[in-house]
């Protein structure tokens, strides 16, 4: 018989929770046909896009589905009313499962991997927030236009020998230095390298062994997967060593200039005085450098996908820039936020594809899911964000469609809330949201202004899974454009930053940037 509040204390759950130990009446969510004794709903799975096969059954079979394999069931929930119900913090909290309980060997309690009750969450969170304020963002511009500046530097090049550019690879270059610079004051050269630097292909392959042990019947894991455990090892070896010199350069250093890494090594919780391990950090520079480029890279190289094939709203787009930047060679930090059909652009990209493409909740109780499935505390549900993006109650008939105008300021305010969440819910939402649409709408601009863009003939989308989703194969042609202001660059030096930004009263909420930690909004 399964636990109950009861019979569990206080104490959180622990391990994986099989739906049918959570779920009373699970036999009322339906699964797909055709399942088998043992092995589950395995026939016609996509082992390699999980994700997207999780889509095609959330189709046929309704807002919330369950899945079974290998004796593990599982639910899904997309409908916008689910959905919304489980982002109340009341009653609901992150649940660590699945793919993301598997990157806990190499992320260990960082911000994205910590159970809800292991209190390196809380201190890291209080402590390094002031790091996403407003403030500290304005100090991140100057650097985000220099990194940008290499980028353009090298599809320059690309053009002039008549390439064509390789929009995840260079989004990844591009939002790595990004990362790093800001946040932990280091170069990794990515530009200057003919190959990935190894924690590029060190984090993509922990990524991937991670999305593996999610196809495999766990006790077989270790004989199935045994090669591929041995170079996820070395992969996580080198992520350790390279973050390990990373941090003993700042030690030996005495520090840098109030970076996030400074507020790891030096800044004390400002209640409690404590500081963050040794290990611990480790694991925050691991999360902030893996989520931190990741998944703003695949929304970089979606949005710009979607530029590509649908010239009129590049066109759109290029006017605003045109139109906002003037003829300044740089952009302001306050210039970038004016960008709104841009943002909007990036919004519809994250819409359709999120590349952090689902979040799991567990109860905090016992209670019934928006008054109709009774869950015991500790069960849990993953929100499939790309279903939740297409619900037709909230998007229409047509949610497909490429329209940046469902993110006009009047569009925004009509829906309901709960109903756009690319960035996960809640307390534990991501808490560098804020720099990623600040750093994403800023290349955006820049490339707009500098370059027309081109899909190549036959191109068709495909997207790769890697826990994150990315278009795979993704390459562009480029027409340099004719620049207002000669000699217009994506480099700047940071003195160039203006100060302050107004910002427009009428813009949505989820819009603006925050003075304060942007995971705790009013309605989110």
């Amino acid at each position: 018989m399964a636990e109950t509040t009861k019979t569990m204390g206080n104490r959180p759950p622990k391990g994986f929770r099989s739906a049918e130990h959570g779920w009373p009446e699970l036999h009322r969510i339906p699964h797909p046909p055709r399942r088998l004794p043992l092995l589950g709903d395995v026939l016609d799975a996509d082992r390699h896009r999980p994700l997207q096969d999780s889509l095609r059954h959330a189709r046929a079979l309704g807002p919330i589905f369950r899945r079974r394999a290998f004796g593990n069931e599982f639910v899904l929930v997309w409908g916008a009313r689910l959905v919304a119900d489980l982002a109340d913090e009341s009653r609901f909290a992150k649940h660590v499962g699945l793919g993301v309980a598997n990157l806990r060997p190499v992320a260990g309690d960082g911000l994205f991997t910590a159970y809800n009750h292991e209190p390196n969450w809380q201190l890291a969170h209080d402590v390094l927030a002031p790091g996403f304020s407003r403030e500290a963002m304005e100090g991140y511009h100057g650097m985000m236009l220099s990194v940008a500046g290499r980028l353009t530097d090298h599809w320059d090049r690309r053009l002039a020998a008549g390439h064509t550019v390789d929009v995840p690879g260079d989004m990844t270059r591009l939002t790595l230095e990004t990362i790093a610079r800001t946040g932990f004051g280091h170069d990794f050269g990515s530009f200057e390298r003919d190959r990935p630097h190894p924690f590029v292909t060190a984090m993509v392959g922990t990524l991937g062994y991670a999305q593996r042990l999610n196809t495999v019947p766990a006790p077989l894991a270790p004989l199935l997967l045994r090669s591929a455990a041995r170079r996820n090892a070395a992969d996580m070896a080198c992520l350790d060593r390279t973050v390990d010199e990373l941090v003993a350069a700042r030690r030996r250093s005495g520090g840098g200039e109030g970076d996030l890494l400074d507020r790891m090594l030096a800044t004390t919780h400002p209640e409690t005085g404590e500081r963050l391990s040794a290990e611990n950090v480790r694991k925050q520079v691991i999360t902030f450098l893996v989520a931190g480029h990741e998944t703003t890279s695949g929304a970089l190289s979606f949005a710009l996908y979607y530029l590509a094939r649908h010239p009129e709203i590049a066109a759109r787009a290029r006017a605003e820039v045109d139109r906002v930047w003037g003829d300044a060679p740089h952009p302001r930090y306050d210039q970038v936020a004016r960008l709104r059909y841009v943002r909007r652009v990036l919004d519809e990209s994250l819409r359709l594809w999120p590349t952090a493409p689902a979040f799991a909740r567990e109860a905090r109780h016992d209670t019934v899911l928006a008054g109709e499935h009774p869950m015991r505390r500790g069960a849990w549900a993953l929100v499939l964000t790309p279903m939740l993006h297409r619900a037709p109650e909230v998007w229409g008939a047509d949610p497909e469609r490429f329209d940046p105008d469902r993110f006009t300021a009047a569009a925004v305010r009509a829906r309901p809330p709960h109903t756009f969440k690319p960035f996960g819910t809640g307390a534990r939402a991501c808490i560098g949201r804020q720099f990623a649409l600040h750093e994403a709408t800023l290349v955006l601009g820049l490339l707009l202004r500098r370059y027309d863009l081109r899909t190549e003939p036959g191109y068709r989308l495909t997207v790769a899974e890697r826990l994150t989703l990315m278009p795979e194969g993704l390459r562009l042609r480029l027409e340099r454009r004719r620049q207002r202001a000669e000699g217009t660059h994506g480099g700047v030096d940071s003195g160039s930053v203006a100060d302050g930004s107004r910002q427009d009263p009428h813009e949505p909420v989820e819009h603006r940037s925050a003075g304060r930690c942007p995971v705790h909004r009013p309605g989110d």
